[in-house]
């Protein structure tokens, strides 16, 4: 008998955070801007976000099952997915039907705002659908583009795209805003690929970690993660955000030490959880942190 458990696995539900996190960045951006929005317009932007992120989730999940990575990947809380389907094979259809209902809902709600917005908004939708769809079976691959690809899914998408879906344009202050969850998105699959290099390269994927071992992909993770604040620090001095959005930088410890455990234990999966969490934590309180400094007048 299916439980709910399996039901909702495949959607990876405690992660799904994220997405609303990145669209409040995306309201604030809005909000500071022009003043108000619309709550239909909201309410929508969250069930596409939420449909993005379960829709990725869930066929990743399929794929990762079907090329049996899974079987082989040792699993985190952090990385190696839900376990679902290795304790369920049968659940495998339905991994796949709720990835692609939920990339129908997304581009229902897209197609509304082409509709109502214009065609400027086509292009985040299309290559938001692109990530969606070709991050497991051939974005991880090649890996720049498995680098860049999560954070431009939850960063200069997501973030710009709820800008544009409340206020009918673009802005810098959106695009600025985007860079945040741009660079901590993709050092938050960075760093959780590391448990995963052998079981990766064994199916023929080429993360950054395969492509330059884990040592050198931490610098990346340093890098990242400064460019991340960085880009708080610039968004401020240009007058793009709000002083009060220096709130961001109240993560900067936890980003610190998790490079430095990073730096320090790139081989040791066990000695590394603790850095995988902090990241995790810095990717969800960071956005939220600069958005309520874009909600302040």
């Amino acid at each position: 008998m299916t439980s709910l458990k399996q039901i909702l696995g495949p959607m990876r539900v405690p992660f799904l955070i994220l997405a609303p996190a990145c669209v409040l960045l995306g309201l604030g951006s809005a909000v500071w801007t022009t003043g108000r929005v619309e709550a239909i317009n909201l309410v929508l932007v969250v069930i596409a976000a939420l449909a993005a992120h379960i829709s990725v989730n869930s066929l990743n999940e399929y794929f990762d099952f079907k090329s049996g990575l899974d079987f082989r990947t040792v699993r985190t809380p952090f990385s190696g997915g839900s376990g679902t389907l290795q304790a369920a094979p049968a659940m495998e259809r339905w991994a796949l039907g709720t990835g692609i209902t939920t990339m129908a809902i997304l581009g229902a709600v897209g197609a509304y705002f082409l509709a109502t917005r214009g065609l400027s908004f086509l292009p985040l939708g299309l290559l938001g659908m692109v990530i969606i769809y070709g991050y497991t079976p051939w974005l991880t691959r090649r890996p720049f583009l498995c680098l860049i690809s999560p954070g431009l899914g939850f960063g200069p998408l997501m973030v710009m795209g709820t800008y544009f879906a409340l206020t009918g344009r673009y802005s810098w202050t959106a695009l600025v805003a985007s860079l945040v969850p741009f660079f901590l998105v993709n050092n938050l699959l960075l760093l959780n690929q590391f448990p995963e290099v052998d079981a990766d390269r064994s199916i023929g994927r080429r993360s950054l970690p395969i492509a330059l071992g884990r040592s050198r992909s931490s610098i990346v993770y340093g890098l990242f993660l400064l460019l991340a604040y960085l880009s708080i620090g610039a968004g401020v001095l240009a007058g793009l955000l709000p002083a009060w959005s220096l709130l961001g930088l109240a993560t900067l410890p936890i980003g610190a030490l998790s490079v430095l455990r990073a730096a320090k234990h790139a081989e040791d999966t066990t000695q590394l959880l603790p850095a995988m969490g902090m990241n995790v934590i810095a990717n969800i309180l960071t956005p939220v942190l600069v958005a309520v400094g874009l909600f302040i007048r």
